[in-house]
């Protein structure tokens, strides 16, 4: 490891891994610094992401790849079932992810164009001159060293512990918190192509409860509840418990784990004088479905590019920085962010009974694409009540 980088990533995951890969093709130096000994463990993520958003960042690889899905369900809290098939014979919903694996390989070539790697490096302090963010002091088996940087990239998860000591208030309100936890489950009679989401205060308290195949009798099985729902007797894994004893009473447990996942909307700012702020330490997680694989590695790749810039002028303080806030605020990842908020704000304030009469409005549809803009669209088109309810919002998606 070098004194002095271009670029200091803070966080080895699919954000920090195409920031520091952008910027060693763009010929910067940069390296990766990641607290755990190894990429991608634990794994705290049901590990979908979309086909389309999987390949404008990485070839798919079966090596990481542990099923297709070709379709996907919606279960209502009396347990009416809403499946949605694509149109077109073929195509694909998306993948589920072996992120062990897959995080790896992000890494991996990250290091192949050029990155530096260090694992089992804590990023203990941000080094600041007179309030601008030059490097991190790190901390490596109990040994501390100085980095400095033209600019950090702290792409360090929830947490975000690195921007809270830089001076960015990175608090998530308890009620915009989804308290989780999964189990992989083997040993299962599961469709291994198709997706299903539970919905219902009963099953899983403004959340969702998940069942992604990994394979043909193995699956993460999953849930998220809001924060302030959860508390003794009804955690997360209470209620997952109860959900597995009844659905997979001869399941096997492999894994099992839990965390945290921010539902909120974003950081006010995602930048500083010599600091970008990506992926879930930014706050961009999809607040609907709590999914971030994409938007880390969008965020990771803009951060690099406006940062690439912002060293070649010779400016990398705040106000140069902001292309990178405006930039992603601007694309159709930061406009889906705040137009699924306030779905996901509308769903969760919904009774059973209602949700259980908008799914039985529509048991089957065959939609053209997989994404929550479709699914919503065809919802309203059979529920015009829904229309006046989201009122502004339902006119912006029309």
């Amino acid at each position: 490891m070098k004194s002095h980088y271009n670029l200091l990533i803070v966080g080895g995951g699919p954000a920090g891994a195409i920031a520091a890969r952008t910027a060693a093709q763009k010929g910067l130096s940069s390296c990766i610094v990641e607290k755990r000994s190894a990429i991608g463990a634990p794994v705290r993520c049901a590990e979908g992401i979309g086909r389309e958003a999987l390949t404008e960042f990485v070839k798919p690889d079966e090596r990481w790849i542990s099923a297709e899905m070709k379709g996907a369900a919606i279960v209502a809290p009396d347990g009416t079932m809403m499946k949605l098939e694509s149109a077109f014979a073929g195509n694909k919903v998306g993948y589920i992810l072996d992120r062990k694996v897959f995080d790896r390989e992000l890494v991996w070539q990250a290091a192949e164009a050029g990155s530096d790697v260090a694992v089992k490096t804590r990023a203990a302090a941000p080094i600041m001159e007179d309030g601008v963010v030059k490097g991190a002091k790190l901390e490596y088996c109990g040994k501390e060293s100085r980095v400095t940087a033209d600019v950090v990239i702290a792409a360090d998860g929830v947490e975000s512990k690195f921007a809270r000591w830089c001076g960015i208030d990175t608090t998530v309100p308890v009620r915009e918190i989804m308290s989780g936890a999964q189990y992989v489950l083997t040993d299962i009679d599961i469709d291994p192509h198709s997706t299903i989401f539970y919905l219902g205060n009963e099953v899983a308290p403004e959340g969702y409860l998940w069942i992604f195949p990994k394979g043909d009798r193995s699956a993460n099985v999953g849930i998220g509840i809001s924060g302030k729902k959860s508390g003794s007797g009804h955690r997360a894994k209470d209620y997952l418990d109860r959900f597995v004893q009844k659905t997979f009473s001869n399941g096997k447990p492999i894994e099992f784990i839990v965390g945290g996942v921010s539902v909120c909307r974003p950081l006010e700012c995602t930048v500083a004088d010599g600091l970008i702020i990506t992926g879930d330490a930014a706050r961009v997680v999809d607040p609907l479905t709590g999914g971030g694989i994409y938007n880390a590695m969008f965020t990771g790749r803009l951060a690099a590019q406006v940062a690439a810039d912002c060293i070649a002028q010779g400016n990398t303080g705040k106000k140069a920085l902001m292309a990178y806030d405006a930039g992603w605020r601007a694309s159709k990842m930061g406009k889906s962010i705040e137009r699924n908020y306030h779905i996901k704000e509308y769903l969760i304030k919904l009774s059973d009974e209602k949700l259980n009469a908008i799914i039985h409005s529509v048991t089957k549809l065959n939609l053209t694409e997989f994404s929550t803009l479709t699914l919503i669209k065809e919802l309203m088109k059979v529920n015009p009540r829904l229309v006046v309810e989201l009122g502004a919002l339902a006119a912006s998606l029309r």
